[in-house]
């Protein structure tokens, strides 16, 4: 996690426009953010020690699901104390229990949501986190 007051998110979506605008976001309110178009590097980047206060990722991509990143997560212990937040656009109940049960906290759905409660819903979940 981030040694610094300001909270850090690793954010992963396959639409470039979404990510740019959740980056710009996520900063505009003091986030230190990083972005990821792919499962891939954003599991890179974790391999390599980054460590966020949350990540927030997708469920629905074309080389490799938010299913399949979790599952990455957990057998490679990576994301450890990390809050995970699906933010997609499914909302079936299976997909929802499917997401707790690999480890994610929160299931937000972006149809609902505009970005300032996104990002409001992820400091909340890192606040609690770190009072636990």
């Amino acid at each position: 996690m981030s040694d610094t007051s300001q909270p850090s998110v690793l954010v992963l979506d396959d639409d470039n426009f979404l990510l740019q605008m959740y980056g710009m976001k996520f900063s505009k309110e003091g986030f230190i953010v990083q972005t990821y178009l792919s499962v891939r590097e954003a599991l890179e980047a974790l391999r390599k020690g980054y460590k966020p206060d949350a990540i927030v990722f997708d469920i629905v991509m074309p080389e490799s699901d938010g299913f399949t990143f979790l599952e990455s997560l957990r057998s490679e212990h990576l994301g450890e104390g990390s809050c995970k937040i699906a933010l997609t656009n499914q909302n079936t109940d299976a997909e929802r229990n499917r997401a707790h049960e690999l480890g994610a906290d929160e299931f937000l759905l972006k149809a609902t949501m505009i970005p300032s409660e996104v990002v409001n819903t992820v400091r909340t979940v890192i606040e609690k986190r770190k009072k636990q």
